[in-house]
């Protein structure tokens, strides 16, 4: 089983574009989506929800009012100002550092789990889709695209499936280091911008620091043909290898606007541009093609 995460440096740069394309030329894999803040590898697959679980993440304080002896001594320790004069507690504010809890001379304070989300299993016709959808407002450390991730490998084992392919957040904080740990291989769909360029960088530089090897997809590409020399000139310094370029045309943008999968839908050109990005992938990761 081969585990591949398509990540980008930041957003719109075609990610989930590529990674639906790849699911879809794949066959035989589980899908992934770990962007959980903005999941929408759904919007391109029709998943029907065959599994529905809670996510659970962080802890909220809720005073009881029937211990409470309105001591005062929470709303002193409270650094964010989260305890109300009435002795309540703000859930907005509440960091959930349990400091009220340890202070209470009354046991009158609990710490409750935090219901976050939901994750789910479902079905596609290019094979099962781990996502995950955060409830408004919810914070992700990355503990839910670890879920989703490990959950997605736990899968592929069980249905003997040949890939795992990630849709991942875009940049380099804690999501993206969450989606990195133990794949075999980085995808990093970039487009010649100057901010494509350098959040690729930073990206690629995250991915290195891990010990993972990298791919570039330069999306877009002949919208400047300079900018995408750089990005060419950047991966051989970093020694990352270039596995596709794919044209800019209005035909991706119908197929997202109808919710079908561009290799399915676009133009002969563009959909022969993705599948040698993937036949170049299966030759670096030594598989037949």
């Amino acid at each position: 089983m081969k585990k591949i995460a398509v990540i980008s440096g930041k957003g719109g740069t075609g990610k989930t574009v590529v990674t639906a394309s790849f699911a879809a030329l794949a066959s035989c894999g589980v899908l992934a989506d770990c962007d959980v803040d903005a999941a929408d590898l759904h919007l391109l697959t029709k998943p029907r929800k065959r599994e529905r679980h809670e996510f659970r993440s962080g802890y909220t304080a809720k005073i009881n009012p029937e211990l409470c002896k309105r001591c005062g001594r929470c709303r002193e320790v409270c650094r964010f100002e989260a305890v109300s004069r009435d002795f309540e507690i703000d859930s907005i504010d509440c960091e959930g550092c349990g400091l009220c809890e340890k202070v209470c001379p009354c046991n009158a304070v609990v710490m409750e789990e935090n219901f976050s989300g939901e994750w789910f299993i479902s079905d596609t016709e290019y094979g099962t889709l781990v996502h995950a959808r955060l409830g408004i407002g919810e914070e992700n450390s990355g503990k839910l695209v670890s879920l989703v991730k490990q959950v997605a490998f736990d899968t592929a084992e069980k249905e003997k499936a040949g890939y795992v392919i990630i849709d991942g957040p875009p940049g380099t904080g804690c999501p993206v280091i969450a989606t990195l740990s133990d794949i075999d291989l980085a995808v990093v769909v970039t487009e010649p911008t100057l901010s494509g360029i350098h959040d690729m960088e930073r990206v690629i530089g995250v991915a290195g620091h891990f010990g993972i090897s990298v791919a570039v997809v330069i999306n877009k590409y002949d919208l400047n043909s300079e900018n995408s020399r750089l990005i060419e000139e950047n991966a051989g310094r970093n020694n990352v290898f270039i596995c596709g370029h794919i044209p800019f045309s209005a035909s991706v943008n119908e197929a997202v606007v109808k919710g079908v999968c561009p290799v399915n839908f676009c133009e002969a050109e563009v959909v022969e541009k993705i599948k040698d990005s993937w036949k170049n992938i299966l030759r670096h990761l030594g598989d037949k093609i």
